[in-house]
C-alpha cells in the first residue's frame, strides 16, 4: 500500500500541474462522459481475458462510467492494436496490451511500433515457466538439457504461435541451453493440451494459464525464466540458479491511442493503479499468479523501450524480426 500511495500522490501531483498550466481542463471538466471501450486481444474467457474484464469493472467503480470489455483477437493482437491506434484520441478507447504489443509489431503483423501510443502503465508481471507433462522423465532443467543435446532435433517445444511471447521465451530458453528442437505455433487453445497429450514435450506459458494444471500434478515447471523466483511458485528455481541465463517475462498493461490529452492519460492511469490494487484485483492475483506491480506514464515507456530491446535481439536471432515500421 505505500507503493500505491505514492504512486499516488505523484499522478495527483501531475494532474494539478496539468490543470495549473492549463493543459486540458475541458477536457477533464467533460470526461468522461459515457462509456469507455477496454479492448481486449485475447478471447473470451482466458486468464488474460478474465483479468482484463475485472481491472475494467474497477476502473468503472473508480471513473463513475462504465467501462466496457470488448474482445478483438487475431493476429496475435495485431487486431486490437490496429483498431485502437485508429481510434479517436478522446480517452474512450483503451487497450489491454502485454508483451504482444512489443511481439506483433517487430514480427511485422502491423505497420507500426510500440511507439505509435501512448500508453498509461503496467498493471502486472508474471512468468512463463518452462514446463514438461507431469509423468515426463526429467526433474529439473540439466537432466532436460542433458538430454536435448544428446538428441537433436527430437524435443519439440509447443508455443502460442510463431513470435508470440512464450515463443520467445522457449527461444530464449533453447538459446541459453544450446540445442536443437523443433518449436510447435499450435496457437493458445491447443498450446497446454499439446503438452498433455504427449505431441509436445515441453512449453513456455505464463503462470495464470498453467499454475492449476501443474498443481493438480499435470504438468511440471523445471524452471522460471525470470531473475528471481516467483511467490506464487517458490519451490521452482529460476533458469539462471541452474546456470541457464534466460529471462523472459510477460507484462500486462493498458496503452492509449496517440495525442490522448495529458489530463486524461493521467486520470486513466490514476483509475489503473486504484483498480490494479482495489481487494477483487488483488485476490484475483492470488488466486491466479501474477504480481500486480504498477508502472505510470514515463516510467512504463522506459521499461517497454528495455523489454522492445530484447524481443528484438531474440527475433534477430531467430530469423523472424520483419518490422514493417517506416
Amino acid at each position: 500500500m505505500k507503493l500505491l500511495s505514492a504512486t499516488h500522490r505523484r499522478l495527483q501531483a501531475a494532474l494539478l500541474g496539468l490543470i495549473m498550466l492549463g493543459a486540458g481542463p475541458l477536457a477533464l471538466a467533460e470526461w468522461p462522459e459515457r462509456a469507455i471501450e477496454f479492448i481486449i486481444p485475447f478471447g473470451a474467457g482466458g486468464s488474460a481475458d478474465i483479468e482484463g474484464r475485472l481491472l475494467a469493472d474497477e476502473m468503472g467503480k473508480i471513473l463513475g462510467v462504465p467501462v466496457v470489455p470488448v474482445n478483438k483477437p487475431g493476429g496475435g493482437g495485431a487486431v486490437t492494436y490496429t483498431h485502437v491506434k485508429n481510434a479517436k484520441p478522446d480517452g474512450y478507447t483503451i487497450a489491454w496490451n502485454s508483451t504482444s504489443i512489443l511481439t506483433t509489431t517487430n514480427l511485422g503483423n502491423v505497420p507500426f511500433k510500440h511507439d505509435a501510443f501512448d500508453h498509461l502503465g503496467q498493471v502486472e508481471y508474471q512468468p512463463m515457466p518452462f514446463s514438461v507433462k507431469g509423468d515426463a522423465p526429467w526433474k529439473n532443467l540439466q537432466e532436460f538439457a542433458d538430454y536435448c543435446r544428446a538428441n537433436p532435433g527430437k524435443i519439440k517445444i509447443a508455443n502460442s504461435g510463431t513470435g508470440s511471447a512464450t515463443h520467445l521465451a522457449s527461444l530464449a530458453m533453447v538459446n541459453a541451453i544450446g540445442c536443437e528442437v523443433i518449436h510447435l505455433p499450435v496457437g493458445v487453445k491447443r498450446r497446454n493440451a499439446t503438452v498433455l497429450s504427449g505431441e509436445a514435450d515441453a512449453m513456455n506459458a505464463p503462470l495464470t494459464a498453467t499454475l492449476n494444471l501443474a498443481r493438480a500434478g499435470k504438468l511440471r515447471m523445471l524452471a522460471v525464466p525470470s531473475a528471481q523466483r516467483n511467490p506464487v511458485v517458490p519451490d521452482v528455481p529460476t533458469a539462471k540458479e541452474q546456470g541457464f541465463d534466460a529471462v523472459q517475462d510477460i507484462f500486462r498493461g493498458l496503452s492509449v491511442p496517440k495525442g490522448t490529452p495529458e489530463a486524461i492519460k493521467v486520470k486513466l492511469s490514476e483509475a489503473m493503479v486504484q483498480a490494479a490494487h482495489s481487494k477483487p484485483f488483488l485476490e484475483l492475483a492470488s488466486k491466479k499468479g501474477f504480481t500486480v506491480e504498477t508502472l505510470t506514464l514515463g516510467d512504463f515507456d522506459a521499461m517497454l523501450e528495455r523489454e522492445n530491446a530484447k524481443v528484438v535481439s531474440v527475433m534477430q536471432k531467430a530469423g523472424l524480426y520483419q518490422s514493417k515500421s517506416k
